[in-house]
């Protein structure tokens, strides 16, 4: 059940980056063409940048899911076959653990408890916790910053459930990686 999740997961991520792509695309050739005509959008360079991120981290989180992530393995390739599945093993425990401290990490950074117990008055929780995340505004679009920083949590549950899913998973090494298309 939690191989399934975290496929449905990656799906839903896929899909989300290649349409943050076409997005980004949109925008940069909005500002090429609105910059050739003199008239400039200065929002848009933002907006370009916050779609970028977003799709990074949702495409990255779902290159875990794929075991296609980044990876040196100069080392492991040398190692005998069965060493090779326990060393896969304990890299997918500390991609886990690393994925744990990013929730964690994000749970302290937003504090959702603490901003629902100051009854969303930004003010109140600023004073009592002094953390300002929830007051500043992104230079141009004028959105709070919270909302574009959403992607750390997200991308953080989104590793969680995929490294999880590895954890737990003790197929046989060959029938891992990209899973065949539909």
């Amino acid at each position: 059940m939690l191989k399934s999740i975290s496929k449905k997961w990656a799906q839903v991520e896929l899909l989300a980056a290649a349409l943050l792509a076409v997005g980004v695309t949109l925008l940069i050739l909005l500002n090429v063409v609105t910059r050739t005509a003199g008239v400039p959008i200065y929002w848009v360079d933002e907006t370009a940048i916050y779609t970028m991120v977003w799709m990074t981290f949702l495409g990255a989180s779902a290159a875990v899911h794929y075991r296609q992530q980044v990876a040196i393995t100069i080392l492991t390739d040398a190692l005998p076959a069965g060493a090779q599945r326990v060393a896969a093993k304990v890299v997918d425990l500390l991609m886990f653990i690393f994925a744990a401290a990013m929730v964690w990490l994000c749970w302290r950074w937003f504090m959702p408890l603490e901003i629902a117990g100051a009854g969303f008055d930004r003010m109140a929780f600023q004073g009592s916790t002094f953390n300002f995340i929830y007051s500043e505004p992104t230079s141009t679009l004028g959105i709070q910053k919270w909302l574009i920083w959403l992607v750390m949590p997200l991308f953080s549950l989104g590793m969680l459930i995929h490294t999880l899913a590895h954890v737990f998973d003790f197929s046989p090494p060959e029938t891992k990686g990209v899973e065949p298309a539909t």
